[in-house]
């Protein structure tokens, strides 16, 4: 008899662990309480699974030896908390897949920055020549990647949601971008939980694995050295050069692993501001552990093009700029938009709030931000946050009113600037899908 695996989720993360778990010849069965997308669909039939759409059977979930439960669903979730009750154990897809992988796992994670650094890392494998895929939190799910047959290099981009439900699941080499608060709503509102989900990433490490952090990152800082396991630790800092393994010095980013020193000039790397220089050294320092050629780590750096939602210019309409940075999704990511922001900036920003404290923009906004496009179904929070801040205030509950909204606010030479900070799920299917309906609606102006 085959073992019984239960998939919660048929999404991205979902169908991946079904076609994986009936590739090895589980006896399989997918649940979800939505509708199932039609590409979604169409992968469970190829591969004869059975699924349920719209609804949970617990009879028949509770069956189960082993669940998978994608990571959008929360642990107080009614049927997980059913499952719970009898012991049955709950992993992630990301530790399900971790079983089959032969490869090298490279994870990423962070609050900010995650999947700019991880698509980065991928650039430069395959400019190396290397038989790599991405996989996770990006693009396509990492048991589905398993699924079509082995890479040597998997490049894994983690969220804290995928590693909560990761218990033996490994990292050859881990990167911790930064801490800051994010998803505080799904953490009961406490920081340390959060903290404690994305440290996750070191465990099982051993001492031939490698972790990369930031040394700048006020939380990393304080606990990396206090993290108990036996993996080497490479810092960077754009701050300090002291004991670290890459940091700017006269407008050279410098990385030195093992006295093999790569130098470039900041001026030549695609991915410009201080933020992306911390992704370009964490990517940088990964390409020297894995003893890619400097020649080939600095081109890469130097011509990235750069992730889709993630401060991407969309358009000039008569002299204003549209940004589209629908992936920032806290109010971290927020800060280091408007940070680099160069001009006066008309700022549209909603949606599902998950805990944040806005009080960090205060500044930046009095600053730069001319005024607030408000896009979400409640927008009381980001109004009073803001309301003796930014001169003016607008609500809106569609793209296309947003949009609209914002090109009759800005002036020649302003930016518009899509910068959430907050989930999409109120008005949009994902972040995705928000930024795809801002540079429509900016291309219908």
């Amino acid at each position: 008899m085959s073992k019984k695996i239960v998939i919660l989720g048929a999404g991205e993360s979902g169908t991946g662990a079904a076609v994986l778990a009936a590739v090895k010849g589980f006896d399989v069965f997918v649940s979800d309480a939505g509708t199932v997308r039609p590409e979604y669909r169409k992968f469970l039939e190829d591969y004869d699974i059975p699924y349920e759409e719209k609804k949970h059977d617990i009879r028949r979930i509770l069956r189960a030896e082993e669940v998978i439960k994608s990571p959008g669903i929360p642990e107080n979730a009614f049927v997980v908390e059913q499952i719970r009750k009898l012991g049955i154990p709950v992993i992630s897809e990301i530790e399900f897949a971790g079983r089959y992988i032969k490869g090298m796992k490279i994870c990423v994670t962070g609050s900010n920055g995650k999947t700019t650094t991880t698509t980065l890392i991928l650039h430069l494998l395959n400019k190396a020549g290397l038989r790599v895929v991405m996989a996770g939190n990006v693009g396509k799910s990492l048991a589905l990647q398993v699924a079509r047959g082995e890479a040597d290099y998997y490049v894994i981009e983690l969220s804290s949601f995928q590693l909560d439900g990761m218990y033996d699941f490994k990292a050859d080499i881990a990167i911790l971008l930064n801490i800051t608060p994010d998803h505080l709503d799904r953490y009961g509102y406490d920081m340390e939980n959060y903290i404690l989900s994305k440290l996750r990433i070191t465990r099982n490490m051993r001492e031939r694995d490698i972790l990369i952090y930031c040394h700048d990152d006020p939380v990393l800082r304080q606990r990396i050295p206090a993290l108990d396991f036996p993996a080497e630790r490479l810092s960077f800092s754009i701050k300090e050069k002291k004991g670290q393994t890459a940091w700017i010095e006269n407008d050279q980013m410098i990385i030195n692993y093992k006295n093999n020193k790569i130098k470039m000039s900041i001026m030549d790397l695609a991915l410009q501001g201080k933020h992306n220089m911390y992704n370009s050294m964490a990517a940088g320092i990964a390409g020297q552990v894995l003893q890619i050629r400097k020649e080939v780590i600095r081109e890469s750096l130097s011509d990235f093009k750069g992730v889709e939602h993630r401060l991407e210019p969309v358009l000039r309409v008569h002299g204003i700029q549209f940004v589209n940075d629908s992936k920032a999704t806290n109010v971290n990511s927020v800060w280091y938009a408007l940070e680099s922001a160069t001009t006066r900036v008309v700022w549209i920003a909603g949606g599902i709030d998950k805990g944040n404290d806005y009080s960090v923009l205060a500044d930046l906004a009095r600053e730069k931000v001319k005024a607030l496009v408000c896009l979400g179904k409640d927008n009381r929070k980001l109004v009073e946050a803001f309301k003796d801040i930014v001169p003016t205030i607008v609500e809106t509950q569609s793209m296309g009113e947003a949009v609209r909204n914002a090109y009759f606010l800005a002036d020649n030479g302003d930016t518009v600037l899509l910068s959430p900070a907050c989930a999409s799920f109120d008005l949009f299917d994902n972040y995705e899908d928000r930024g795809r309906q801002f540079k429509q609606a900016v291309r219908n102006l």
